[in-house]
Parts: C-alpha cells; structure tokens; sequence
C-alpha cells in the first residue's frame, strides 16, 4: 500500500504559503504557511499533520488491541501533543479517554503501552513518545 500527499509552495520561507492535498481529498488545496506554523494563522502546519497522525493510528492501534484480548472499547478519544524545540520534533504526549468495561487497569496499561511502541507511526517518529489516559467503563 502507498498512501501519498502532495505539497506545493510558493514564495519565501516566511512571506511564502503552500497548499497540501491527499489521494483521499479529505486535504484539498488545504492552506499552509509560516504563520500557520509558528502563529495562529488560519490553516494547517506539518506538527499538526503529524499529531493528527499520531493521534488516529494510535486510537485505531489501541482498538485493535484491546479487541484482540476481548475488550472492545466502546470510545478512545486521542488526542497528540506534539513538542516542536529547535527545528525538531521532540515529543509526543497522547492524552487518551477510554471507555472500555470489564478491563482492569492493569490490563489497560499494558494495550495502551503496546500500542504506544508498536502502531506504524510510532515506530516511524524518532522521538520521545509518552501517555495518560483516564480510563472509564
């Protein structure tokens, strides 16, 4: 399988923008810039796209494993928070609300531990990765 996003930019670093667009159309000529990056402009950035990232393949990681050992979770809500320091991607903290019955916490840990080391953007981020969760049933 070859997912794949198209990037176009135009002009300087910081006066330029650029436009990102996906096979899948969900981004389409999506607005990109300095400002989106390094201030609150309208749009989107590349830490952003990475959280967001990071954020679903680790909720549909965790899915899986909670089904596989007969937990099917009822809701993971993800969220990434990605440390950007010195031109690097430093961190990425998940925050995760789970509800899941049955499960013990320990348990728990464990899936979410897994899933922290082994969904395929967590395997593919050299960086610092961490979580919390508050887990309900």
């Amino acid at each position: 399988m070859i997912r794949k996003a198209t990037a176009v930019w135009k002009g300087s670093g910081k006066e330029g923008s650029g436009k990102l667009t996906t096979d899948s159309t969900v981004l389409k000529d999506t607005q990109y810039s300095f400002n989106t990056r390094f201030e609150d402009g309208v749009g989107t950035n590349p830490e952003e796209l990475v959280a967001a990232a990071h954020a679903g393949c680790f909720a549909m990681k965790l899915s899986f494993n909670l089904s596989g050992v007969n937990f099917p979770p009822k809701s993971l809500d993800v969220t990434s928070k990605i440390t950007f320091e010195d031109g690097t991607l430093k961190k990425s903290h998940l925050v995760i609300k789970a509800e899941v019955e049955g499960i013990s916490e320990e348990e728990f840990a464990k899936q979410v531990k897994d899933a922290e080391e082994n969904c395929p953007i967590s395997r593919a981020l050299k960086l610092e990765i961490s979580s919390e969760y508050t887990l309900t049933a």
